[in-house]
This record gives C-alpha cells, structure tokens and sequence, in this order.
C-alpha cells in the first residue's frame, strides 16, 4: 500500500485543499476501509460557506476543528483491521462496511445512558481531526465507532446512502405517525426524500411532499408521496388546510433549512399535532412561540442523525423497499469537489451529489 493519499482537507470557509496526506493505519481495535464513495451533504455546504453553526459566532463555540479532511456520508472496502476489530465487528478483510456518523466517547451521561447520538464529546466524521471524514481514498474508524458489514450486492453509490438515510428514518420515527395521519414532509432534497420513502412504510392515509423545485417533487412521487405542493405555485398552508377541513396536518417534518419553513409548518399544522425539526440551519430562526404553546399545544420533536437505524437503512435499502437510486443524480472523481460543492450549493439540478475517490 502507497503511504500517502488524496484528502479534501478543511482548512477555513472557503478553504478546502485537494492534498496530498498519510495514509492512515489501523491500531488496536480500529479499521482502515478504502473509500468508494462519499455523498457531498447539505451540511458539508453549510460548513463550507462559513455558517456560524460549524465556525461559531458570539453564541456558540466553533464545532469545526481544522484541518481535518471532511466528508461523513461514506462507504468503503476493508483494508486493514486492527487487533480485536474483526471480532468486535464481525468483519474480515474485503468487506465492505459503514461507522456510524458520530464516535461516542462511551462515558458522558448521554452515552451511559443508550443517548450515544447526543454525545457530550460529540466528535462527527469529517468536523474534527481525531475523526477525519470519507472525501479520502482512506479512512479509519476509530475503535469507539460503530461499525456495520455492509451486504456486497448493494451497488456503491447506494450504500453510500446509508448514513442519511438512516437520518431519515430516525426523524420519522419522531414523527410517531400514526393509523390515518395526514403527513408533511417539507423538503424533497437527500434527507427529505429519504422521510417520504420511510414516512411511506409507516402507511399515513395522506403522506404530502413541499418542495420548490418540480425534479425533486417528481422523485418525492417515486417515493410514495400522494400529493406534491410547490409553494412557487399554490398557498401550500391553505391547501393541506381544505383537505383537512380546516384542521391541518397531524405530523408535519420540516426538512428544508430554510427559516420560512418553521413558520409554514406552524401555520399547517394541527392544534396537538407534532412538529419534527430536522434541519441544520445556516441562522438562527425567529418564530411566534404562542402559536406552539397556547394557540396549538404542539408537540416538538428535534432529531439528530441516526442512532439505531443503521441497520434499518441497510435492510431497506438491500430489500428495496426504498429505492435510493431515485435520490442520486450525480457522481465526480475527488479532483471535482469544487464542482460538486457548487451544484450541491445551487441545489437547482442535482439532488445527491457524490464523491468517487
């Protein structure tokens, strides 16, 4: 094996280097998987361009810690498995196979108590050097991630779907959709879409897809939405309202990160109704808190990655019962991260953007 690699390597807004880096090696209990694919999230885009969320501002701390090879929606073949690891993880050399977004630390109160997902240390593929991100021809997960083996009949580019789409299974679980829910899923970019088709399997009597743009609304119909609305087009609040004779949606999942969005959902939604925020957003957003406590007594339910439904995400995908196929659009060699970042940021024409190393 070569000694040094291709990394996409963060190093401040706007300051993303195609470098040349050491080959990482796989230490007690830790594994090395030659990257096959990497998606290109909103996330990495929002991080890109600056958003205070990742490079703090006067209310929080930076979460970015640079330089540190970025990417976190990743899939690749074992290369080299430490001691202990292919025990611990069920895996030999060849495999293909997956770690969970976030390395626990294992020891804070979130994780001793099955919380793993809201880790105090909280260290994120791709943000912080200790865990460099999949825009790499390689990477090791650390010996406290959470590794899965990953089926071999799954085409690449599909199985580099797993990590969102475990996102999305996760926020319609919070969603508790219930027997003759009308549903709203707000946003039909790689998350969204992944809501519409998990949100599906929980068979609502309306399952709805907001979306401004007409190619993304047609891959949301792929995926089991009944009804599309295009905002661009039509009052969307006033029409989930008539077909709910007036009382709104029972389940409303705003997947957008687009400030105008929170405010829709909390005009659409029923008085009880309960309201998913998934989204990373860029800024911080105002809304009318009266309507969520006195006027409607909703019910708000954050969600943040996807703790337990990895394998959820492997099993649907490798079953089909979601075809992720509809959700991809386009692929570009390492050198073309530029590219990709900048049809990921337009949004107009792609859908999810991937990295082939």
């Amino acid at each position: 094996m070569a000694k040094s690699m291709q990394a996409i390597v963060c190093h401040a807004p706007l300051d993303y280097r195609l470098e040349e880096v050491p080959i990482p090696h796989a230490g007690p209990g830790e594994i090395v998987i030659k990257v096959t694919a990497c998606g290109v999230c909103a996330s990495d885009i929002k991080c890109y361009t600056g958003a205070p969320l990742f490079w703090g501002d006067e209310h929080r701390k930076p979460y970015v810690e640079t330089p540190v090879i970025a990417g976190h929606e990743f899939i690749g073949e074992v290369v080299q498995i430490g001691d202990g690891a292919a025990e611990k993880h069920s895996l030999k050399l060849g495999d293909t196979a997956i770690a969970e977004q976030i390395v626990p630390c294992w020891d804070c109160r979130y994780c001793r108590t099955g919380k793993y997902w809201l880790c105090q240390v909280h260290n994120i593929f791709g943000f912080q050097p200790v865990v460099n991100g999949g825009m790499a021809e390689y990477l090791k997960f650390p010996a406290d991630s959470i590794v899965h083996k990953v089926p071999a009949e799954i085409p690449i580019e599909q199985a580099a779907m797993i990590e969102p789409l475990s996102c999305s299974i996760h926020a319609v679980q919070r969603g508790n959709i219930e027997f003759g829910d009308v549903v709203v899923v707000a946003g039909a970019g790689t998350l969204g879409l992944g809501m519409i088709a998990a949100a599906r399997l929980k068979n609502p009597s309306v399952l709805i897809a907001v979306d401004l743009l007409p190619k993304r609304l047609d891959a949301a119909k792929k995926l089991g939405a009944d009804l599309t609305i295009n905002p661009n087009e039509t009052d969307a609040v006033q029409q989930v309202l008539d077909l709910t004779d007036g009382y709104g949606c029972d389940v409303y999942i705003e997947a957008t990160g687009h400030p105008k969005a929170v405010e829709q959902g909390l005009h659409m939604i029923r008085k009880a109704g309960t309201f998913v925020e998934f989204s990373v957003m860029r800024e911080p957003v105002t809304v009318d808190w009266t309507i969520i406590g006195d006027t409607k007594e909703l019910n708000i339910h954050g969600s943040h990655l996807g703790p337990y439904t990895y394998p959820l995400a492997i099993a649907y995908i490798h079953n089909e019962k979601i075809d992720v196929s509809h959700i991809i659009t386009h692929q570009f060699p390492l050198e073309d991260y530029l590219t990709a970042f900048e049809m990921v940021q337009q949004g107009e024409d792609s859908i999810k953007v991937q990295l082939i190393p």
